[in-house]
């Protein structure tokens, strides 16, 4: 992992190939969104000549992913599209997410490109099988409300269709990934701090040890941890609930020229919910656990216990809607788990053995997930981010799989 995490994602040290062409592009979505996205084209091919990678990440801006000069160089036009929450959980609606993208791809289309395939790294793995799920239906049978109640939309929308995906290092979705490192031991919401013994993944009581030596969780207390942990998500689902409950009560309560000046106040703003401790995944502690080649500690460093009572950490800070949309594992639709069996586009699908935020249990649920009947799968030592001390390539060698894949599409 780079020293500066701000390099995880970045095309550093690698620079853009001789002559490539940047092409800044905003499309306006049905819901009259600006859907911000870059197009960067190999030298000497003009917009539509080649198969264009799509790259789209829910909370992570992908304008400058590590893969993009390595796929110029190969030939291939990259395209980003940025959501239009990335970097910031708070408003983050996956529904509308799928908006942008498909703004994005009809964009593309016009301009004659004959093939595009999603990309989807790390959360880019939820969103995109979102989409096709949705993309693939009927209009009418799109998902018509988010969980939160609100109309999608996603009825009204063009959304184009992929013709294939290529995953690597895909997540099974943000819910599904705070549901496996949220801290069940939290019993205040309202307190940071607050901490059930039997539960706490940093008692050496239940088994922890700090780096560098592994910790070791008896398989009842893990059986019970992971219970605990749903049981969490169901707690703050509810809070999300009761808040959105509110919120259109007092709405109500307005539109019949019923309300006060507390009511009109409610009616217009969404209560925060803030989310305490996520980085408690035990496999990050017990290297046992889901055996890899993976080191001590989670995608967000070493010491897990730093982090998970410190102020970074997945769907820390949410709107009602966000969590239920995005960081529930009950309530997103967003995850692999509920629309991978309708991905049903040519796939190839790459893990990373020494990735410390997905594991090898997670990567094969989503490859019998993944409804498709062409699927490709393989492995490359490295981290979550393509790092790795046993190729001299660099974080681009994941080009070398996905390109002779990409040749042989039809």
């Amino acid at each position: 992992m780079a020293a500066n995490p701000g390099l995880n994602v970045d095309w550093h040290p690698a620079t853009l190939p001789p002559g490539t062409g940047v092409h800044l592009q905003t499309s306006v979505t049905v819901d009259g969104n600006a859907a911000k996205g870059t197009l960067y084209t190999p030298a000497g091919r003009p917009a539509g000549t080649t198969t264009v990678v799509v790259l789209m990440h829910p909370r992570v801006d992908f304008s400058r992913h590590y893969l993009i000069p390595a796929l110029l160089e190969a030939g291939h036009a990259v395209y980003v599209q940025q959501a239009r929450d990335a970097g910031n959980d708070l408003r983050l609606v996956h529904e509308q997410t799928l908006l942008d993208l498909g703004a994005g791809l009809e964009w593309l289309h016009g301009v004659g490109f004959r093939r595009t395939v999603g990309l989807g790294n790390s959360g880019g793995g939820g969103l995109v099988t979102y989409y096709v799920q949705q993309s693939l239906r009927a209009p009418a049978d799109r998902v018509a409300r988010t969980p939160a109640g609100r109309p999608s939309l996603l009825d009204k929308a063009t959304l184009p269709a992929l013709d294939a995906v290529a995953y690597l290092a895909p997540h099974p979705g943000q819910g599904t990934l705070l549901s496996r490192c949220i801290d069940p031991s939290v019993t205040d919401e309202d307190d940071a701090f607050s901490v059930d013994p039997a539960l706490d993944p940093f008692s050496e009581a239940n088994g922890y040890r700090p780096a560098p030596e592994s910790s070791s969780y008896d398989p009842e207390f893990v059986e019970r941890y992971r219970a605990a942990q749903l049981e969490r998500v169901a707690r703050i689902d509810q809070r999300a609930r009761d808040a959105i409950d509110a919120a259109l009560a007092a709405r109500r309560r307005v539109k019949a020229g019923e309300g006060t000046a507390d009511d009109r106040r409610r009616a217009g703003t969404a209560r925060l919910i803030t989310v305490w401790r996520t980085d408690a995944d035990l496999r990050a502690m017990d290297q046992s656990l889901d055996k890899s080649d993976r080191g001590y500690g989670s995608v967000y460093g070493a010491s897990p216990e730093t982090t998970n009572y410190g102020i970074v950490g997945f769907g820390r800070l949410t709107t009602p809607d966000a969590w239920l949309s995005t960081w529930s594992a009950l309530s997103s639709r967003a995850t692999i788990a509920k629309a991978g069996p309708e991905m049903v586009l040519p796939t190839v699908l790459i893990t990373y053995t020494a990735d410390n935020c997905v594991f090898p249990s997670d990567f094969q649920q989503i490859v019998d997930t993944i409804g498709s009947s062409d699927k490709h799968v393989d492995a490359l030592v490295a981290d979550h981010y393509g790092n790795s001390p046993a190729s001299d390539r660099g974080r681009d060698q994941a080009v070398a799989l996905i390109d002779p894949w990409l040749r042989q599409l039809p």
